[in-house]
């Protein structure tokens, strides 16, 4: 029985789920197959990564000036990693060998690396730098929206980790949000790919629509950035839909959707202790102690308030000569996302999402509805009288 403690990771093929037989060879025989797959594995993830990057520079300037130009300069590289992941899957499934490159498909490491470097891109005094009234619209609406998702999502029969990315999702930024949210709360893989799925299918159309309700609703441009910093999920929709609406819009929605990063690592520390305190985990009876909720505890979480402080100390530090560090960093935290996103998609079973059906469609749409009631209101009463 000795052999099968010794023997290579889990991932090397299926006949590891009921161990070697007395005739098979010894496991050192089997470790070269299994690096060769998993170099293979590797190999393509970064030609997925890659073909991303390329894609994500390369549509925008092909379809510049055409009637599809807008729609593709606001298409971020989620978009692009989760399709050619998924792409990637198909092929790979019906060649028989993705089980054999799965073990190359890191998508927890990929994700919580990628997490970390995103700290230095949130610096901690862009809260000092940004205006009362982006603060306190951040934390009311991200407290309400998060709170109300949650309720409906029980209201729905919903899965609690799946609630709680759905919630981290609408109430905060989007992916990066369900990212921390799901290693929060150890969520399944399918559950992160159905709500980034989510994300953005309702932030495409959301670039256009909130700015063209801006001039029916006839806000300022104050009130239009805060109201779409505070909706649109993710922080480049955000941008492309408060340039639409003009340099002011841009600004401040600019500052608000800061100021709800800056919440993420917030939410993410009280999910793992709600989830570790007061939800068992799958399989156990007993719910953790303070051990137990410490070795739970995501510690990338920590990693992204170290490199937040790291970012903020250098640049005060070094100010404009220190941008291109900050700017590598920023690079080298896409380029990680953008691996974690496309394994999603390699590693995606359709399974769960047959399994969840329409409700978190439903939940995500309602929620979505009342992020805007809440942030309209929220907007004109805070920025009422606004000026530059």
């Amino acid at each position: 029985m000795s052999d099968d403690r010794t023997d290579p990771p889990r991932e090397a093929g299926p006949e590891t789920a009921t161990g070697p037989s007395p005739t098979s060879p010894p496991a050192a025989s089997t470790r070269p197959a299994t690096w060769a797959w998993g170099a293979a594995g590797v190999a393509v993830l970064l030609a997925l990564t890659a073909t991303t990057r390329f894609l994500e520079s390369y549509v925008p300037e092909a379809t510049a000036g055409t009637a599809i130009g807008g729609f593709a300069e606001a298409v971020e590289y989620p978009v692009y990693a989760i399709i050619l992941g998924l792409l990637g899957n198909v092929v790979l499934t019906l060649a028989r060998v993705r089980h054999r490159l799965a073990v190359a498909f890191r998508t927890e490491f990929l994700i919580k690396t990628g997490l970390v470097l995103l700290g230095s891109t949130v610096l901690l005094d862009v809260i000092v730098r940004a205006a009362g009234p982006a603060i306190l619209q951040a934390l009311v609406l991200v407290t309400a929206v998060f709170l109300f998702t949650w309720w409906l999502g029980g209201r729905f029969g919903l899965d609690e980790r799946l609630r709680a990315l759905l919630a981290s999702a609408v109430a905060i930024c989007g992916v990066s949000a369900a990212i921390a949210a799901a290693g929060a709360v150890q969520a399944r893989r399918e559950q992160l790919a159905y709500t980034a799925g989510l994300v953005i299918l309702f932030a495409l159309p959301s670039i256009f629509l909130l700015p063209w309700l801006v001039d029916v609703i006839g806000l300022s441009g104050a009130q239009a950035g805060a109201w779409i910093g505070g909706n649109i999920d993710t922080t480049a929709a955000v941008a492309a839909s408060g340039a639409i609406v003009g340099e002011e819009a841009l600004q401040i929605a600019s500052i608000v959707k800061s100021a709800q990063n800056v919440l993420l690592g917030v939410v993410a520390v009280a999910l793992t202790g709600y989830f570790a305190l007061r939800v068992a985990p799958a399989g156990t009876a007993r719910r953790p102690g303070a051990a137990a909720l410490w070795e739970r505890f995501p510690k990338f979480v920590l990693g992204f308030l170290a490199a937040s402080v790291l970012a903020t100390v250098w640049a005060g530090a070094t100010g404009d000569a220190g941008q291109p560090g900050l700017d590598t960093a920023q690079a080298l935290r896409d380029w990680f996302l953008i691996a974690a996103f496309t394994s999603i998609g390699l590693e995606f079973s359709a399974g769960a999402l047959r399994e969840a059906g329409w409700r978190p469609v439903g939940v995500f749409a309602l929620a979505t509805v009342f992020n805007l009631l809440v942030g309209l209101g929220l907007a004109i009463l805070l920025f009422r009288g606004f000026v530059f």
